[in-house]
């Protein structure tokens, strides 16, 4: 194996010394795992490694647990492969210094997990009926960068892709190969001096031949003027700001292009606030990003000025930093994506009522499009401000977006206590349309107690379905829109408003502590005996986290949610913790096959399984 080093399978050794750096800002930290115990006491490792642009090497190191090489016979295996961080003692503690002074008088209260480790890619068997149904069969630990932050990866797989994964605090790009599941390889990484216009990587689109748009959401690693593959130049006001940009990279984590996100003329002012100020205002901050090749066009959804979001805890100083922009692309010269449209969402019947932090359209985190070649539409939704919008045509020159669901109607039925005021600040993440568009699934985490006034009781989170199907297939004819206050609750008027037909509370009794990402699963197994691509998911996962420094952390579990074929979901209660027997996967857990560096933090997943066993 080229690249690699093999090593025979032994006992895991009580301690074991690991050299990691930040090497994107210069720092070398040495880190040191504690003894392990039996509960992984054989283990295979196997390391893939690679020269970085800077000369230096990086690495993934698989760790694979012994029944990973012992499938159950007669029956090809299907995994779950969850990009994780290592939790460490600025996501214990951090978080608490909105509560000064006090709450740091006794910090070792807090502290847990204070030495970094190791982030890693764990890998799941979720192969129906298998005895390793919901075990860590490998972590896949990444090095030397520690403390990436862990963050997106693209929102579906087919056979032949690589893994694209994002560092959110890094900004580094990994390029995974899982062709050899539950074997990974490091096929390429992308390091900040690779993308000096751009910087917080958020997700990623593969593309037909490989190749992969990712959003960089905050500005460009330096302060001030920097000119993109195309010659034209943005200024921006440094790391973690504004504005963002669009990389395509190829299959080996080259930079193929940077591509400016914002326009060469100002944006509004009252509605795209940085900080420090620009001098050309922008909203700029790609987070969500979907592609429809067929209609050379791509859709981007700006969220917030990153490095504001980390100021969360202390409260950021202006609501006007969270984004209301959804942007289009013209990408018929996938070398040369340019933007065509920057739509500001409507403001709806509860804005102006409160604090414009939850306005509808506030904090446009992600978009999703359509897929079958009769339908152009996408949809967007805004996680300060609880409400989904769509828009019949992105191929037009300026999308009209309406909103088309307050989460209000979704959440009392998450959580009856919410009432009718469930949708401000619920949080929601994760948006995707089912293959045959005829269902549109939205995590939500939910809202804390308190965050709409001392009285607030938060709700609880979890996964919803929307019966979308008369909305697209009404076409430019939709006529859909919340405008009343009637409206919220009820789910809007116009007979093609999505309607719940599916809902899953994940985290009962635990209010903001729901799912933040999820995937669908598009593998079904055969009669063949081989996996085959369906438009007709019935499963899909969730993660409960976000970023723990913003002070919206999570319990850290990773649940299974089936879809049955009227459209209802159930919590998977087979997928089980190996160690506790709880229903959902814990990522909170002593020892990993890598050593025990405790609890981790899952954000994002995907449904993967070996090139050999899909059709």
């Amino acid at each position: 194996m080229r690249g690699a080093r093999r090593g025979s399978v032994r006992p895991r050794p009580w301690a074991r010394q690991v050299l990691l750096g930040l090497l994107a800002v210069g720092v070398v930290a040495g880190v040191t795992a504690i003894p392990s115990g039996d509960a992984y006491a054989d283990v295979q490792m196997v390391r893939s490694s690679i020269k970085g642009a800077d000369g230096k090497d990086y690495w993934v190191e698989n760790n694979l647990v012994d029944t990973a090489t012992k499938p159950d016979a007669g029956t090809r295996p299907e995994y779950m492969v969850v990009w994780a961080g290592d939790e460490n003692v600025a996501d214990t503690v951090v978080p608490d210094v909105k509560n000064l002074p006090g709450s740091l008088a006794n910090p070792l209260d807090k502290a847990r997990n204070a030495l970094p480790g190791p982030d890693f890619m764990a890998v799941v068997d979720v192969t129906k009926g298998s005895a390793n149904y919901g075990k860590v069969v490998n972590t896949a630990t990444v090095g030397p960068l520690v403390e990436n932050e862990p963050h997106h990866m693209q929102y579906s797989w087919r056979k032949g892709d690589k893994i694209y994964a994002g560092g959110l605090f890094s900004a580094a790009t990994y390029v995974f190969d899982v062709s050899a599941l539950p074997e990974l390889k490091l096929s390429g990484i992308s390091l900040p001096s690779q993308t000096l216009c751009g910087s917080v990587p958020d997700a990623y689109w593969v593309l037909k031949d490989g190749t992969a748009y990712g959003t960089y959401m905050g500005g460009p690693v330096v302060p001030g003027p920097c000119t993109y593959s195309n010659g034209e130049v943005r200024t921006g006001n440094g790391f973690a700001g504004t504005p963002g940009e669009v990389v395509r990279f190829g299959p080996d984590g080259q930079k193929l292009v940077e591509a400016p996100a914002a326009t060469r003329t100002p944006e509004d002012p009252t509605q795209c606030l940085t900080m420090p100020a620009l001098g050309q205002p922008s909203c700029a901050n790609p987070h969500g990003i979907q592609v429809r090749e067929d209609l050379n066009t791509m859709v981007t959804s700006d969220y917030a000025e990153p490095r504001t979001i980390i100021l969360d805890p202390v409260k950021a100083p202006s609501p006007y930093l969270r984004r209301p922009t959804v942007r289009t692309w013209d990408i018929s010269d996938l070398n040369h994506p340019k933007v065509k449209s920057v739509s500001y969402l409507p403001t709806g019947p509860r804005s102006g009522a409160g604090d414009p932090l939850h306005n509808e359209n506030r904090a446009a985190m992600e978009t999703t499009v359509t897929n079958l070649p009769g339908h152009k539409g996408a949809f967007a939704q805004t996680m300060q401000g609880g409400a989904l919008f769509y828009t019949p045509d992105i191929t037009v020159p300026e999308p009209e977006w309406k909103e088309i669901y307050d989460l209000s109607a979704a959440v009392k039925e998450l959580d009856p206590k919410a009432g009718d005021n469930g949708g401000p600040s619920s949080n929601g993440g994760w948006l995707q349309t089912s293959p045959d568009d005829t269902t549109l699934y939205h995590a939500i985490i939910g809202r804390k107690p308190g965050a709409l006034g001392p009285t607030d009781p938060g709700t609880n989170g979890g996964v919803i379905a929307l019966d979308i199907e008369k909305l697209v297939n009404a076409g430019t004819d939709a006529q859909c829109s919340i405008d009343t206050e009637a409206e919220i609750a009820a789910g809007g008027a116009e007979s093609d408003c999505p309607t719940l037909k599916g809902h899953q509370t994940i985290n009962p009794g635990k209010a903001a502590g729901g799912p933040h990402w999820g995937a669908l699963d598009t593998l079904e197994l055969g009669a063949d005996g081989f996996y085959h691509q369906t438009d007709q998911p019935k499963r899909l996962a969730t993660a409960n986290y976000f970023v723990a420094r913003t002070g919206t952390d999570g319990d850290h579990r990773v649940c299974l949610v089936d879809i049955a074929q009227d459209g209802s979901l159930t919590l998977d209660a087979d997928f089980k913790d190996e160690n506790t027997g709880d229903t959902c996967i814990s990522f909170n857990r002593e020892r990993w096959p890598h050593g025990a560096f405790g609890n981790a933090k899952p954000h994002s997943m995907l449904f993967v399984a070996n090139d050999a066993d899909i059709t």
